[in-house]
């Protein structure tokens, strides 16, 4: 899936993590820290069983090393950088993979100064698969996610909480208009949060859901959610990205995915919608050039957004290669060369020196390969410059 006729740009490669890992759930990735090296910690091995590990790229020698693992492991947790340069580490879901999920309450902090993590309070509701936002007066919003309902089925939430890291402290957030879980959230620049789409629980199976159009904001101030515009299209396993203009770009995404098993949809979308703040409504952009969900995309110091991997609605599978270039100014998209290595559920920041970094993710298994798995996970890490 990447034709790369006509496309700018190159990639090269960077040294491989120092384990596979599947980093599944908008706010599972990779964070830069203050220094210029990018931190990854948690996820889930092969058979999906939550990891501690922690990793460190430093651009300046292109290699990973490992860094302290954390107290507990965790996947489908939120890693989020701190004003004061720390990163925090909340919820997820803990041990092997299992219906229904076994959320964690538990939050940790890492210090790159001294490479420890310390104990961060507990969440006032354990949750795995939400959204977790830096606000402007340097709080952290947590929202949604996903939690057990009973024995054999688990529902999504409405709540969202707020940590404090002078405290540090966990106080009650107002409740999200509509439950949802793996969502992405971003920081609007007035302050407030957009999430938008999403998952819901509607079935005692593990597939069991449904996507979700709905869109609200978080005002900090009034300490309330308002419902906004909707998406055209319902939307889980999509990326929202804030442009240079305040607007926000949602791409891909699927109609209808098993979420908390971290399979992937054959319902991915190439359509692309465009958030305006003022009205709050959605409008149709140029579509991608391919349909794709667990994907990443990040924004370019170009002001441009570029979307990389994931998968695709013909064939619902992983390890894609291609990779495509958006100009808000223009609408349009561009052809990127692809990935030397496909891959969906992995890790992605821009740089400081603009460069993109790529890292692990689920790739599509050989024919012959051992475990007869269709997909397998790849600790490969590459770098993106224009």
């Amino acid at each position: 899936m990447t034709d790369d006729r006509g496309a700018t740009g190159r990639w090269e490669a960077a040294g491989p993590l120092p384990w596979e890992r599947n980093l599944f759930g908008a706010a599972s990735g990779a964070v830069q820290l203050a220094d210029g090296r990018v931190l990854i910690t948690g996820g889930a091995d092969g058979t999906l069983t939550a990891e501690a590990g922690t990793a460190l790229f430093d651009p300046r020698d292109g290699a990973w090393s490992q860094g302290r693992p954390m107290a507990t492991a965790r996947r489908m947790h939120s890693t989020t950088l701190l004003a004061d340069g720390r990163v925090l580490v909340a919820g997820g879901h803990a041990g092997p993979n299992t219906f229904p999920v076994r959320p964690l309450a538990t939050a940790e902090v890492y210090d790159p100064g001294s490479g420890d993590w310390s104990p961060a309070g507990e969440l006032g509701e354990a949750r795995c698969g939400h959204s977790a936002t830096l606000l402007a007066d340097g709080r952290v919003l947590v929202a949604g996610g996903a939690v057990r309902r009973s024995a054999g089925s688990q529902r999504c939430l409405f709540s969202a909480e707020l940590f404090d890291p002078a405290g540090p402290a966990w106080t009650p957030a107002g409740a999200m208009t509509d439950a949802r879980s793996f969502h992405p959230a971003v920081p609007l620049p007035d302050g407030r949060v957009l999430v938008a789409g999403g998952w819901v629980a509607t079935r005692t199976d593990a597939r069991g859901g449904t996507s979700l159009a709905y869109g609200e904001c978080f005002d900090p101030a009034a300490g309330k959610w308002t419902p906004t515009g909707g998406l055209a299209a319902p939307r889980s396993g999509h990326q929202l990205t804030v442009l240079a203009d305040g607007s926000v770009l949602a791409t891909g995404g699927a109609d209808g995915w098993a979420a908390e098993n971290g399979r992937l949809s054959p319902y991915s979308r190439a359509a692309a919608e465009r958030w305006d703040p003022p009205t709050g409504l959605w409008t149709r952009e140029a579509d991608m050039p391919c349909g794709r969900s667990q994907h990443r995309a990040v924004l370019l110091p170009t002001g441009e957004v570029l979307v990389l991997g994931g998968a695709n609605d013909h064939l619902g599978d992983a390890g894609f290669r291609s990779a495509a270039r958006y100009d808000p100014e223009v609408r349009r998209w561009t052809p990127v060369p692809g990935m030397a290595v496909g891959r969906s559920d992995f890790a992605a920041v821009t740089l400081a020196d603009g460069r993109v970094l790529v890292a692990g993710g689920m790739v599509r298994a050989r024919p012959a390969g051992p475990s007869g798995a269709p997909h397998v996970l790849t600790a490969t890490s590459e770098l993106f410059a224009l």
